[in-house]
């Protein structure tokens, strides 16, 4: 008795949404004779919706403003036009498959997953990330950073069908899947859509693939768009450029400009490096990348880390360049190797076999600097590279301090100390209430008494 109100409710609702459906009430002709009169004609359109996932309560709530605004239209006797479209083109559907295919060829079909096994968060089915029920009854939050990381677990927390979830290793899959459930979904709302007008993007749909190719030759025919290079996030894996909704991870995730600074390793060089193949007539750098290039006149020294590998690379100029392996695969991209994509090693290095290298670097005062340890250099983030002015950089101070101060720290690196003692940071900038040593003062200030400080050091900065 107490659902019965609601139960009557809802046999009106799917009563009247199947007439409508039957009669085809929001399918819209265009006239025989066209009115010139623009006032009694209303059309709207809905940004497409990514098919990595179901609908969700994001899109229902967006899309309410536009049918309600359709609905109230036609009231007004106005004849009213709402396609909708389902954006399936990028990576993320094609990265999502790619898992998919991965997992089965690993453990199975179906996978039979290692019970405490870590693994890398793969891309929840959801077209933006919400803490929204899914069709299982279970939150996509919990979907994407609960226990299910693996993407058969997360498809099936999502509430895909148990006998369609092999073929999810197709992206074609993907587009014949989501996108009809999406028409269900909206249809249940009581959308005000002409379905007649509904597609898909992508080469899978040829009206609509014929149409862009139209739009961009146009364009392209009429001197309105080029082809050419741009900074931007690439996948090598894929080759091509990796916009933001294209990724299945690091949305938001955008190009870093470094300026590499070369610093020139002095000959003759030593043993340690020409036995591992370096010709001693080359020229050979350290390249430091750094944000404040301007700052290039305090160097006091060079950071490694000491546990990390670095690779010594050509470049375009036919030096050797010694920097992480990471940095120099990115740096093959950005046309500062001889080929495209390829970064020629010809040496390996550990970090502990650079330490105490004499460098010449542009724009410093003093001459040489030396290589030095630092175990927060991220081998990760620049070049893995790093220059020191500890005038201005608080790390750079305390890491310089660490050194000058502890001579265990010296010794468990087997540094000399006339790499490190007869350094002290350079005034180069007057900070206003800081001075021209800003980095001393902040670590003073915030009382930081090592590079391990972190909390404090950040204070600092």
């Amino acid at each position: 008795r107490q659902m019965a109100r609601r139960d009557r409710l809802l046999e009106i609702q799917d009563r009247v949404q199947r007439e409508w459906d039957e009669n085809g009430t929001f399918s819209v002709d265009a006239p025989v004779d066209p009115t010139p009169d623009k006032s009694q004609k209303y059309f709207v359109t809905f940004p497409y919706p990514y098919m990595n996932g179901y609908l969700h309560l994001g899109h229902a709530f967006s899309f309410s403003k536009v049918d309600f605004a359709v609905g109230y239209q036609a009231l007004q006797g106005k004849k009213v036009l709402l396609p909708f479209g389902f954006h399936c083109t990028g990576m993320p559907i094609q990265a999502c498959a790619n898992k998919l295919k991965r997992e089965k060829e690993r453990f199975g079909c179906p996978p039979v997953f290692p019970v405490e096994a870590e693994v890398p968060m793969a891309q929840t089915p959801s077209a933006e990330s919400t803490a929204v029920k899914g069709k299982s009854g279970k939150s996509k939050a919990m979907a994407k950073q609960g226990r299910s990381k693996y993407q058969w677990e997360i498809l099936e927390i999502a509430g895909v069908p148990a006998d369609r979830l092999q073929y999810f290793d197709d992206p074609y899959e993907w587009l014949r899947f989501f996108p009809t459930e999406g028409v269900k979904d909206l249809k249940a709302f009581g959308a005000h859509v002409d379905w007649r007008r509904s597609f898909i993007t992508t080469d899978a749909n040829p009206y609509y693939d014929s149409f862009i190719r139209w739009q961009f030759n146009t364009l392209k025919s009429n001197d309105r768009i080029k082809f050419g290079k741009r900074l931007t996030i690439y996948s090598p894996l894929d080759g091509q450029a990796c916009a933001d909704h294209d990724r299945a991870t690091g949305e938001g995730v955008l190009p870093q400009e470094y300026t590499i600074i070369k610093m020139e390793l002095k000959k003759p060089f030593p043993d340690r490096i020409i036995s591992k193949g370096v010709n001693p007539d080359q020229s050979v750098f350290l390249g430091a990348a750094t944000l404040r290039p301007e700052t290039m006149y305090g160097q006091t020294n060079c950071w490694i880390l000491p546990e990390g590998t670095y690779v010594a690379i050509e470049d375009r100029q036919g030096a050797l360049l010694i920097v992480g392996e990471r940095s120099a695969r990115n740096m093959s991209y950005q046309e500062l190797t001889l080929e495209r994509g390829v970064f020629n090693v010809v040496a390996t290095f550990s970090g502990t076999e650079l330490l105490g290298l004499p460098l010449t670097s542009p724009n410093a005062i003093l001459d040489p600097i030396y290589v030095l340890p630092l175990l927060t250099v991220s081998l990760s983030k620049g070049t893995g590279v790093v220059t020191s002015v500890p005038s201005d950089a608080p790390d750079d101070y305390r890491g310089l301090m660490d050194l000058k101060e502890k001579e265990a720290l010296r010794k468990k690196f087997g540094l000399q100390e006339d790499w490190i003692l007869p350094f002290e940071p350079i005034p180069i900038i007057d900070v206003p209430e800081y001075g021209t040593l800003a980095a001393v003062v902040a670590c003073e200030k915030f009382g930081v008494k090592s590079q391990n400080d972190r909390d404090s050091l950040e204070k600092a900065k």
